[in-house]
């Protein structure tokens, strides 16, 4: 799936890749999502209070300082090596178990993609789901 970011922050995907697994017509099993980018990442946070959403953005951007004179990695731009190590401090890939053809997600639960660089990307996650 690929997923049009417009700068930093998290974008929630819950929605299509609930949408995906439905089409797979799979009762159970296991669904693993793999950001394929080393300046994003994935994660499973609160999707009832965008404050959530923000507050953490807020927090990675005060953590990894958008200082080229702490990095040797600058040829991209003064955040790009930033978001390389937001990513790393996060996730690229996520498990989810599905069960009755529907991902088990907790009630407040969602499924973003967290982006670390400021211009739009254009960003791929695979989805490959195991099970019956």
């Amino acid at each position: 799936m690929n997923v049009a970011t417009g700068g930093p922050g998290l974008y929630e995907i819950t929605g299509e890749v609930e949408g995906w697994v439905r089409t797979q017509a799979m009762e159970a099993g296991l669904l693993t999502l793999f950001c394929r980018h080393t300046s994003a990442s994935l994660t499973i946070q609160e999707n009832a209070d965008p404050d959530v959403q923000r507050d953490l953005q807020t927090f990675f951007e005060r953590l990894v300082k958008e200082d080229p004179s702490l990095y040797r990695h600058t040829a991209e731009g003064p955040d790009d090596m930033p978001a390389h190590i937001r990513s790393a401090l996060t996730n690229v890939q996520l498990s989810v178990p599905v069960s009755g053809g529907r991902t088990q997600l907790g009630t407040w639960q969602g499924i973003y993609l967290f982006e670390h660089r400021r211009s739009p990307h254009r960003r791929r996650v695979s989805l490959h789901l195991l099970g019956a």
